[in-house]
């Protein structure tokens, strides 16, 4: 890597955390304040940019600057984007155009071999087109086992290398994070028993302006696991809610992966790192756009509850632990078809 290379942190317009939201889960903040829940966002506020590269890099100086920036992107913004991850153009290019061929409009009966049968599915299809979901989606169970549609040629091989390449980015962020907290940087795999970490990915096709029945592609919501992965082929409709209530268009630059803190890091730290609620919008959609967002979660048998480091007299937990698996169900979910839980969980 050369040594002309770009700051792990780059975010041109200063932060400044509102105190009043971070102290609430964005869904309640959400219920107390219905004007926020709009269709209007902006795109004046930066989203950070972090080097992956650069946080396991041979340079002690650079690599702890990095774990301390990324620390303070996870407290103060919960999102941001992945650069130099591993993951190559190429590669990126086969994702799209293979979920691009399965979704070929010709076959959708084909398709409709993958539609619900059981909680136990790994592979699931499902088409969407009403006033608040507007989507044709794919969702596979990626690890620690990986399914994928065998058909068209070549989809399934490009997936499961793509999946193979975020592996990589869960262990490394996952130690990096730990290292930011101030534990060992194998804390979070132990906690989460990362190595057995049930990944679900969902692969989603969204639909132009004429053929949506609204203008919402997914609703408000937030995602379980560690931490959620994301790549796009346009930039168009993604938007996450900030700390400050604001709506955030996520325009990512090319070939980044945009990573949104999960509702088990929220756990897991009593509430100082948030997982953040978002949505996609398509009512300004020119083109069709295909997303892949990856939650990456602990093993289903994992307890996850408020860790002893994060609770004091000053800061009781506020979360009820259970295991991934049963905190996935709560909402009358599934393995595949996860739902948040978080509100459900909360103590009093």
């Amino acid at each position: 890597m050369a040594e002309t290379i770009s700051p792990v942190l780059i975010n041109h317009r200063p932060f400044e955390p509102n105190s009043t939201i971070i102290n609430s889960h964005h869904s309640s903040f959400l219920d107390q304040n219905p004007n926020v829940d709009t269709i209007v966002a902006v795109d004046d506020i930066e989203i950070p940019t972090v080097d992956f590269s650069v946080l396991f890099s041979d340079d002690l100086e650079k690599r702890a600057k990095a774990i301390e920036n990324i620390g303070h992107v996870c407290e103060d913004f919960g999102f941001f984007y992945l650069v130099n991850h591993g993951v190559s153009d190429k590669l990126f290019e086969s994702v799209f155009k293979g979920i691009s061929d399965f979704f070929n409009p010709t076959e959708i009966e084909d398709r409709k071999q993958y539609e619900k049968k059981n909680p136990t599915d790994r592979i699931r299809w499902g088409l969407r087109s009403s006033p608040g979901e507007n989507r044709e989606y794919l969702k596979v169970i990626a690890h620690p086992e990986y399914h994928c549609p065998a058909k068209p040629a070549g989809f399934s091989e490009a997936m499961e290398e793509y999946f193979k390449r975020l592996r990589v980015i869960v262990d490394g962020l996952g130690k990096a994070v730990s290292k930011a907290m101030g534990f060992e940087e194998c804390y979070i795999e132990k906690v989460f028993k990362l190595d057995s970490g049930f990944d679900m990915s969902a692969m989603n096709l969204y639909p132009p302006n004429f053929r949506s029945k609204g203008s919402i592609g997914v609703p408000n919501h937030t995602d379980p696991g560690f931490f959620v992965s994301l790549i796009q082929d346009v930039n168009s409709g993604l938007q996450i809610l900030s700390h400050k209530g604001d709506w955030i268009n996520v325009n990512m630059p090319p070939n980044a992966i945009f990573i949104n803190l999960g509702d088990h890091l929220e756990i897991l730290t009593n509430g100082k790192y948030k997982s953040h609620v978002h949505r996609v919008v398509v009512d300004n959609n020119k083109v069709k756009r295909i997303s892949v967002a990856t939650l990456h979660g602990p093993s289903l048998d994992s307890f996850v509850s408020p860790a002893p480091e994060f609770v004091d007299e000053s800061h009781p937990p506020i979360y009820r632990g259970m295991t991934y698996k049963q905190s996935l169900e709560v909402n009358g979910g599934d393995e595949i078809d996860v739902q948040s839980s978080l509100e459900q969980i909360r103590i009093e």
